[in-house]
């Protein structure tokens, strides 16, 4: 695994033992083509950050600041220590969990929000999922033009959820890459 492209581009990239699945490289290609632009300058916040592929390759593509939010120490180690590989700056690690993160996240903070939870095999892990796209903190990190990507298994059916509108979906192999754009509160009746 390494940075497609940028500053850091083809620079190698460490990867967290087998708690975590980074996402492949083809992905994470296919993903900031689609972005295009929309990444530099960009604060970006990626979730479940595993070896902190996306928002490192943010970073090297211009993103001026990135938060990575993981709860596994060794993974976290992991971060910092491609953060150093890399020469990339504007990095903050949480080592926290997503959901306690995101109860305290500053709204309006974020132009990309990056999440890569463990794939949905069971009931318990799509409760996660669910749980993350119906919590309204997590659309509240966005500015109001900011894209959500959320990175799933293939087979996993998204929920529903008043706060999103899913803008673009594509799918490679085994993984899913959604796009997403918060949808507006309605107006306060005054």
């Amino acid at each position: 695994m390494r940075i497609i492209a940028g500053t850091a581009g083809s620079i190698p990239l460490k990867v967290p033992p087998s708690l975590t699945r980074p996402t492949a490289d083809r992905v994470r290609e296919a993903v900031f083509s689609v972005l295009g632009d929309r990444t530099a300058g960009a604060r970006v916040l990626d979730l479940f950050a595993g070896s902190g592929s996306l928002g490192l390759e943010a970073l090297s593509r211009g993103a001026s600041e990135a938060t990575f939010v993981e709860s596994h120490g060794p993974a976290c180690t992991i971060i910092g220590e491609n953060l150093r590989k890399t020469l990339l700056t504007g990095a903050n690690i949480q080592r926290r969990d997503v959901f306690s993160f995101l109860a305290t996240a500053p709204a309006g903070r974020y132009d990309l929000v990056f999440a890569d939870p463990p794939y949905a095999r069971d009931e318990a892990t799509l409760a996660r999922y669910t749980a993350l796209l119906t919590l309204p903190a997590l659309a509240a990190t966005l500015v109001p033009d900011g894209i959500f990507v959320l990175e799933s298994g293939a087979d996993t059916a998204l929920p529903e959820t008043p706060y999103w509108e899913i803008v673009r979906e594509k799918t490679y192999g085994g993984t899913r890459v959604s796009y997403l754009a918060p949808i507006p509160a309605p107006p306060f009746p005054a």
